[in-house]
């Protein structure tokens, strides 16, 4: 999270010289922010630090979160001791329910008057523990300790949980509500963060939602060139290209070894081509750096030492397509020029005769194989996936319109994006 943050503030510079720089740790600032405001309440937060999961998105739209308090809870909120235990969902409740929380009991509501007298973080054990079951501050400790396992003795452990019980006996509370508080401190076992820690969480969000919101393209090109978040790289690709980015083919002139932006167009880096060789990608912008862009097919293959089957990916995925956008006629002409075994050596004419003339046939390539060259090559086609669909979509809505037709019949097509680690 911090590497995308970080090079999406020199990319933002690089491609935005005019402007001053941006002050990342201004999180006062942000916290007023209206468009931040807006991703959070919208849940529009692909690529942004621990808010981008589709549970924490769901999450921040229950919860209609807007500010920065909202989402430090959240953050804690969403974690498995506290939603299993059904207080994630009651939190949610009483969030959006004002009236819900008149039959709070007052000593809940007085311990944790942020969260509605919920227990969200590791804290919260320990004054629940404190101020309800009457336990010293030290044995309210213990308590959280043997919650996670940290304890140095299971009988100390039973010993403290018992006084919690004597205790609240003690004080005429009722045994019921005692052993459901109980049972809601046991369901922390370890997996609620310390407020603190969701805390840092939360500036690191809103670092990465402000630049969402005023630098979109730049911040998901950072997103990818740190191979992504929750997600594979083609979903962040297509979240730079609603965010206006024309998304451009790795090209020999254009494409550095990480992906590059200039103006709106995001050209892929070669680092995402798959079988392209680390050395034969340092060469080509090494001798580019040195010698300046490559005039045309010919001064390319002249310039650069480099095997068939290494130039053959480059062709296919249109990567010399400012020279000659007939990738097929390339091929040909590779083949001509190249050995199938790496050349050791750059090709050299010294006389620059002219090689014997030959006629290739018309070869066009179509939408299809382009796709399907994408596919084999970055692992998705830069196409809209629907382009490729033998029946013809009749009519393009988008799941923000399914409201319009509730309580009606409808076909959805859907485009599956996996996870990064299916």
């Amino acid at each position: 999270g911090l590497g995308k943050i970080k090079d999406a503030v020199k990319i933002v510079a690089q491609n935005h010289p005019d402007q001053p720089p941006i002050d990342i740790h201004n999180i006062t600032h942000f916290k007023k922010d209206l468009k931040i405001k807006q991703l959070l309440k919208q849940a529009n937060a692909i690529g942004c630090f621990y808010v981008e999961s589709p549970a924490m998105r769901m999450l921040l739209k229950k919860l209609q979160v807007e500010t920065y308090l909202d989402l430090v809870a959240a953050s804690s909120v969403i974690r498995p001791g506290v939603a299993s235990s059904g207080m994630m969902r009651e939190y949610i409740l009483r969030k959006r329910e004002p009236a819900r929380r008149i039959n709070i009991s007052p000593i809940l509501l007085n311990i944790m008057p942020d969260t509605f007298g919920v227990m969200v973080y590791q804290e919260d054990v320990i004054k629940v523990a404190h101020y309800f079951g009457g336990l010293t501050l030290g044995e309210a400790d213990m308590l959280r300790r043997g919650m996670s396992g940290k304890y140095r003795s299971k009988n100390e452990f039973i010993a403290v949980r018992n006084q919690f019980f004597k205790n609240c006996e003690i004080a005429g509370k009722d045994p019921v509500f005692t052993k459901e508080i109980w049972r809601q401190i046991e369901s922390f076992a370890g997996y609620a963060f310390a407020k603190g820690h969701s805390a840092s969480y939360a500036i690191e969000s809103y670092q990465s939602l402000y630049l969402k919101a005023y630098y979109p393209i730049e911040y998901m090109v950072a997103v990818i060139n740190n191979f992504g978040g929750y997600y594979n790289t083609e979903l962040y690709i297509n979240e730079a290209r609603l965010n206006g980015a024309d998304i451009q083919a790795p090209c020999v002139n254009q494409s550095q070894w990480a992906c590059v932006v200039k103006g709106k167009s995001v050209f892929i880096g070669l680092q995402f081509l798959y079988g392209l060789e680390q050395n034969t990608a340092k060469r080509l912008l090494n001798n580019r750096l040195a010698h300046g862009p490559f005039l045309n097919f010919d001064d390319f293959v002249k310039r650069l030492p480099i095997s068939l089957d290494q130039i053959s990916i480059l062709i296919k995925i249109n990567a010399f397509r400012s020279f000659n956008p007939n990738k097929r006629e390339l091929l040909w002409e590779a083949h001509t020029k190249l050995e199938p075994k790496q050349q050791k050596q750059p090709t050299v004419n010294l006389f620059d005769i002219s090689p014997k003339s030959y006629h290739i046939p018309c070869l066009n390539s179509i939408m299809l194989e382009n796709a399907f060259d994408e596919i084999e090559l970055l692992g998705f086609p830069l196409c809209s996936p629907f382009d490729l669909l033998e029946m013809t979509v009749p009519e393009k809505l988008y799941a923000k319109d399914l409201p319009n037709f509730i309580n009606q019949n409808i076909i959805v097509t859907l485009y599956l994006f996996y996870k990064i680690f299916n």
